[in-house]
């Protein structure tokens, strides 16, 4: 049974602005320190890879917000959403706080919920799609 959807288109040079502007603060309020280490490891200094990992990241907290059906309020917040990888690199998600809160609201009685996360840029743009599901409890 699929619970939500959601989608998000984001500009690799709109996060590169920021980063140059405001790096350490937009940072801090936006991602967590798995996120970050993951950037920065792949990316190895370059701004435009910086860029490129977190407008994917930034993409995927949006197309969950909008999955969960509320967007970016009431309660949830970006650092709430954190992309995460699998042993193999497969992305999904972790939810915390509000975005949690919500997830468990949302699922029926009975049934465990299920987060899927695709990813994918191609400059200038990030894009990420997330489909909420659940199935029931075996």
């Amino acid at each position: 049974m699929i619970l939500g959807i959601g989608t998000d288109l984001t500009s690799i040079d709109r996060l590169a602005e920021v980063l140059e502007r405001h790096e350490e603060r937009f940072i801090d309020r936006c991602f967590g320190a798995v996120e970050r280490e993951k950037v920065e490891k792949s990316a190895n200094g370059d701004l435009r890879a910086r860029a490129a990992g977190y407008a994917k990241r930034w993409a995927a907290k949006e197309a969950c917000a909008k999955a969960l059906g509320l967007g970016i309020r009431n309660d949830i917040y970006l650092k709430d959403i954190t992309v995460v990888n699998d042993a193999g690199g497969r992305p999904g998600l972790a939810l915390t706080g509000g975005a949690k809160d919500r997830l468990t609201a949302l699922t029926p009685q009975g049934m465990t919920p299920q987060v899927h996360l695709s990813l994918t840029d191609d400059p200038p743009l990030a894009m990420a799609f997330v489909v909420i599901s659940a199935e029931a409890e075996k």
